[in-house]
């Protein structure tokens, strides 16, 4: 084989971990809440910016930082949920999307307002590993193998605790689980609070990789939301194996063509996909 493109292919294995992080994160939020955040990745954006301000402006370590700006965006989500969500979860889907997709523009322009348009990033310079003749980053393989452990911490939650199996409930059936004497509005408080914080640990392994700018959540946003559907809207086990197959699609047309060209068969593959099977590749 190539050994560029085994480079290639094993980039996109890392870059898999954190897409597939995100689609967790929404998919969760989605299957139990039964609404779309709009302004997921937006939330990424806010964490960026405060692990950011907490490393540059604030001197704190980089770790207690990532822990602090994991908190916030977990706050934020709940905060989300109470503001934004809970008014409107009775309302058309329209309406929803809407309101979603206000708060994505809100943040936006308050990330503008508070910090202008310059790119920031932390200022760590993590060095490259060598196996062979292959070179690896070390940010996207610390990032990979955070990633990971978030998810195996989410789905040891889930499935091993009783707050876990009631979020699993509510998702399966949310009116029986109502009629059943579980608080609703408590369960949609804890899944916005883990949803924001699978976001903001997110934020935290991709600032170790990509400078911050109020729009980055552009950069992450689309593609979160084809993986989600791609796997089917819900479903995170299938979520978790259609990011690292928009990861590989994304490493391999990248290394033959160009960056620009691989988003377009991502999306172009996607498409078909759905059309094959809209319910996605792993939704019933």
């Amino acid at each position: 084989m190539d050994i560029y493109l085994l480079e290639a292919v094993m980039n996109g294995v890392l870059l898999g971990g954190v897409l597939a992080l995100l689609a967790l994160g929404l998919n969760l939020i989605f299957g139990v809440v039964d609404v779309v955040w709009i302004a997921y990745a937006e939330l990424v954006m806010c964490g960026m910016y405060a692990e950011w301000w907490l490393t540059d402006s604030a001197a704190w370590p980089v770790l207690a930082a990532s822990a602090a700006a994991i908190a916030f965006v977990a706050l934020l989500g709940v905060l989300v949920h109470l503001l934004v969500i809970a008014p409107i979860l009775g309302s058309a889907p329209i309406n929803q999307l809407l309101a979603t997709g206000g708060l994505l523009f809100f943040l936006q322009s308050a990330a503008t307002l508070l910090f202008g348009t310059d790119f920031r990033n932390l200022g760590l310079r993590l060095p490259v590993i060598e196996f062979g003749d292959i070179f690896i980053s070390l940010s996207r393989l610390i990032a990979f193998v955070a990633a990971l452990l978030g998810a195996a911490a989410l789905y040891l939650f889930l499935s091993r605790s009783f707050l876990g199996t009631a979020i699993r409930a509510v998702a399966q059936d949310r009116e029986i689980m109502g009629l059943m004497g579980v608080d609703q509005r408590r369960i949609y408080l804890l899944t916005s609070a883990i949803g924001g914080g699978l976001a903001g640990l997110a934020a935290c392994l991709l600032l170790l990789q990509y400078d911050v700018h109020p729009y980055i959540g552009l950069t992450f946003g689309p593609i979160t939301f084809m993986i989600c559907v791609l796997g089917g809207l819900g479903n995170m086990i299938g979520g978790f194996v259609a990011a690292f197959i928009i990861s590989q699609i994304i490493a391999i047309a990248g290394y033959y063509v160009s960056i620009e060209a691989s988003y377009v068969l991502a999306f172009v593959v996607f498409i078909a996909l759905v059309l094959l099977r809209p319910q996605g590749i792993l939704g019933k």
